[in-house]
């Protein structure tokens, strides 16, 4: 073989909601090798219809979008002669309207779909068979689970199954677990968890998961004359098969099968919340298969007692910290840094070099409705691996992506972004921040052709005999449950295009 071989990294990404993505590395990466590039913009429709409050890449390369119900009518039809009847909806008993899209990244179109109830404020995950499974919501949806399995004769389309949650549903979070039941923790008064499905038995204790499991550490997490600041915990399930969970300005490790709390954390410094309504975001950093040491970073957020102060119109500067801490450590303590702008509501991604994205939000106030001030346009690329060199600034968005905005990453290296309607109702005149109904995409600086030299191409003709390569998949399912996940190949920096691959 050549001697001059490149270094290959590969990345696994899972499919989990919004923006966590745990992934597998087997070296460092190099730094970006031209770091004066910011990245570019491209609006991809100027409306779809429906603002994109919640959004999910499946693994036919689609992405479902879908917003609330409980608004009235959104400005895409359903197909001729489909409505949705809901003697439970608060505006529109009759909707004719669709409430959520299937988007084709490979054509840039999409189709209306129907959900019947209210997802405003769910919560999902995506089973290891590729369906999405999205849980609660508000008034008739606070307790059903509706499901999406993708098809390729597009006509697939939500299912509901109504009451399917023990308990009402609303600002929960979901994580899948390694023997492919889901876990769904807290939202709005509930100090509990469950399970999907409900009748799975734990296989390791035998136990039925069909019941509730109290959770304390989710009462004593809830600022109650604040609005909460504990709901969307931030749920990564972490190597050895526990729970990290992370709420307000506290964190803990669970062991979920017996409902044990096994240690609690250091709060983070400063004592400012970092969930809704406070709104900061987290990820969990790169795992390297050779010495697997799970870090968490928390960034962004808002002082406590913001929420109240915006109410009464008097918008506090957001959290601008952003703090590591190593979970498996015998005494782990926060790392702080600080971002170049304070950040509240922003989505935070992995990127398939490692380094981690923080786009969307704004620089004052909190989450809720008109309580955002300052939009962000300019995202950040944080950098865990360098030692001096750690926040990059992109380009700037000509559009603002407050409250109800969402980001995911795409199979070919894009950030799919959507969303922001800080209003009860669509509202596109006389407002501060319009009701936004687009979709662009934001190509990092990997994409930009400055990156085509570092890849040196060349055409082969076939041999009798080839090289093979192998890859080792992740050692246990708790690093890697059931399911897709995206294969990258990063060189130097620059990433492929993502392949589906499926761990079972």
């Amino acid at each position: 073989m050549a001697s001059n071989m490149i270094m290959i990294k590969f990345l696994l990404f899972s499919l989990f909601l919004y923006y966590i993505f745990p992934l597998l590395t087997s070296q460092v990466l190099p730094p970006y090798p031209y770091p004066d590039i910011q990245g570019s913009w491209q609006l991809l429709h100027e409306s779809v219809g429906i603002s994109a409050m919640h959004m999910q890449l499946l693994h036919d390369n689609k992405v479902i979008i879908f917003d609330r119900t409980d608004f009235g009518p959104s400005n895409l039809s359903l197909p001729a002669g489909v409505c949705r009847i809901d003697p439970s909806d608060t505006v529109l008993k009759t909707d004719c309207t669709a409430h959520s899209i299937l988007y084709d990244i490979n054509t840039n179109a999409f189709r209306p779909l129907m959900v019947q109830t209210d997802t405003w404020c769910s919560s999902g995950a995506v089973l290891p068979n590729g369906t999405l499974v999205q849980t609660g919501g508000y008034n008739d949806g606070d307790h059903n689970i509706r499901s999406f399995t993708p098809c390729y004769n597009g006509n697939c389309d939500w299912i509901e199954f109504p009451q399917a949650l023990l308990e009402r549903r609303w600002y929960a979070s979901n994580q899948i677990l390694p023997d492919g039941r889901i876990i769904i923790v807290g939202g709005r008064r509930q100090f509990n968890y469950e399970f999907y499905p409900q009748n799975m038995e734990d296989r390791s204790s035998g136990s039925s998961s069909n019941h509730l499991f109290l959770l304390d550490f989710l009462r004593v997490t809830n600022d109650y004359h604040q609005m909460e600041n504990n709901l969307y915990p931030f749920l990564h399930l972490l190597p050895d098969g526990n729970l990290f969970i992370f709420a307000n300005t506290r964190s803990i490790l669970l062991d979920y099968n017996q409902n044990q709390v096994l240690r609690e954390f250091p709060p983070i410094p400063g004592d400012e919340p970092r969930n809704y309504p406070s709104s900061g975001s987290s990820v969990m950093l790169p795992l390297d298969d050779s010495n697997i040491d799970p870090e968490i970073m928390v960034c962004g957020g808002a002082p406590r007692g913001s929420y109240p102060q915006a109410m009464e119109g008097n918008f506090i500067r957001a959290t601008s910290t952003c703090g590591r801490l190593k979970v498996s450590h015998a005494n782990p303590s926060w790392v702080m840094e600080d971002m170049p702008v304070p950040r509240v509501m922003s989505d935070m991604i992995l990127l398939p070099t490692g380094d981690v994205l923080i786009i969307n939000g704004g620089e004052l106030g909190t989450a809720g409705w008109e309580l955002g001030r300052g939009p962000i346009t300019r995202p950040l690329i944080y950098h865990p691996l360098s030692n001096d060199w750690r926040f990059s600034v992109m380009s700037p968005s000509p559009r603002p992506r407050m409250y109800h905005s969402s980001a995911i990453l795409l199979t070919d290296g894009r950030i799919l972004i959507g969303g922001s309607n800080p209003h009860v109702f669509y509202n596109f005149t006389n407002v501060e921040f319009p009701t936004d109904l687009s979709l662009e995409s934001f190509s990092p600086p990997y994409l930009s052709p400055q990156y085509d030299s570092i890849l040196d191409v060349k055409n082969f003709s076939p041999a009798p005999n080839t090289y093979g390569l192998s890859i080792v998949g992740p050692s246990t399912a708790a690093i890697a449950p059931p399911g897709y996940y995206l294969l990258f190949l990063v060189h130097a920096g620059t990433p492929s295009s993502g392949m589906w691959v499926k761990i079972e």
